[in-house]
């Protein structure tokens, strides 16, 4: 059964979750077994979001700490990190409609963060969004 991109996305933000949690303790760990263990069937949405979030994590981070005010992202919990990770990263790189991002974003950091989080997502998005 196909999963809706809202599924997908809640699925990739585990995954990362779960990849940063294994580099803060050096770990090793295999990306794709970590999708596979995550995504039942292949999805090539997801490949490009967890890679693309791996790939330009350092630049996202300098994105997303750019646009918040006397926080950065390393001090938001690691679910709330990844999820605005995550947008950002679909936000500047993949052609999905911008409205739909933020409000996907800010959906899962209701479900999975703290209403402080997700008012820092909600903001740096926007933030994001209006100089891009």
């Amino acid at each position: 059964m196909a999963l809706t991109r809202s599924e997908l996305r809640e699925k990739i933000m585990i995954v990362l979750y779960q990849i940063e949690i294994l580099k803060k303790y050096s770990a090793s760990y295999d990306i794709e077994e970590i999708i596979k263990d995550n995504i039942e069937v292949d999805n090539e949405f997801a490949r490009e979001i967890v890679y693309g979030v791996t790939t330009h994590f350092n630049d996202l981070d300098a994105l997303a700490n750019k646009y918040m005010e006397n926080w950065t992202i390393n001090r938001i919990d690691m679910t709330g990190a990844s999820i605005l990770r995550m947008a950002l990263y679909e936000l500047y790189y993949v052609d999905t409609p911008d409205i739909v991002v933020i409000n996907e974003a800010v959906e899962l950091a209701k479900k999975y963060s703290d209403d402080a989080v997700r008012k820092i997502i909600n903001a740096v998005l926007d933030k994001a969004l209006n100089e891009k």
